[in-house]
Formats: structure tokens, sequence, C-alpha cells
């Protein structure tokens, strides 16, 4: 009898389709309904209360419509010295920074100007926090920073 084995390709890029967060959408929808409710609860004059009521809810509703019509991203990371790319945009100085189950990515686009993007644990399952942590890591062990022998 063999051994079935499984290979897995090292130099394999972690590719990463995330949607908009279903949690960031519900935590925009409780505020879009709780700062209306806020301003009319405290002390303000009812004349300033109301408008900035109104103000509130309809930033908060604007801000939610804007994050789910976000549409997926398309990242690709190789794991070595290879040129990240979102939505086939190479991505330049690409840093990732854990919070617990959180990963907030920054970069740099061709234009120079610094972009964001936040993963929420119901985007980033742990099989893919895992791959991008892995590919992360090789792309910081290719960067060759200076030896201490040097």
């Amino acid at each position: 009898m063999s051994k079935s084995r499984r290979s897995s390709n090292a130099s394999a890029p972690c590719r990463l389709d995330p949607a908009p967060s279903r949690w960031l959408t519900a935590a925009l929808l409780a505020l879009a309904l709780l700062a209306p409710l806020s301003l009319l609860a405290s002390d303000l004059p009812a004349v300033v209360a109301l408008p900035l009521a109104l103000l509130a809810g309809i930033r908060g509703v604007r801000e939610l419509r804007r994050h789910a019509r976000q549409p997926p991203r398309a990242l690709v990371v190789p794991a070595g010295a290879g040129v990240a790319r979102c939505d086939e945009v190479p991505m330049a100085s690409l840093h990732v920074r854990w919070r617990g189950p959180l990963a907030f990515l920054r970069w740099r686009d061709p234009d120079g100007r610094v972009q964001r993007l936040v993963f929420w644990p119901d985007t980033l399952p742990a099989a893919a926090r895992r791959e991008l942590k892995l590919a992360m890591h090789k792309r910081e062990a290719a960067g060759g920073g200076a030896s201490m022998a040097g």
C-alpha cells in the first residue's frame, strides 16, 4: 500500500477576496440608530438637538450604504520578494499589523498615496489568516535585512 502524500507549493501566493464585513455593517447600523437617539436624550436644547440628530442619522446611513456597497477586493500576496497586488494594482511598502483576529493592512499605491484595508474575523477565516501570516513572514525573511555578521 502506498501512502498518498499531499504536497503544498511553498511559493504559492496568498490569494484573498474579502467582501465587506457583515459585523462592521451591523456596527454601523447600530451607530446610525443610536447617534440620533443619544443627541435627543442629551441636555442640548431641542432647537440644537433635533437638527444635529437628523444630521447624525443621515451621515450614519450614508456611511452604512458606502460600506455595504464596496466591491470585493482581490489581494495577491506572494510568499517572497514578489510584488503584492490589490485589484491588479501593485502594493508598495506593504505592512500588516495584527490585533487579535483583526488584520490591518497598509501600503502605498503607485501614486504614493497610503491605502488601508481591515480584515475582520468574518472576512478572514482562520485558514486564510494563517496563510496571510505565513506569506508576510516569508516576505519579511526574503527582505534580506542587515546581517549581524555583516
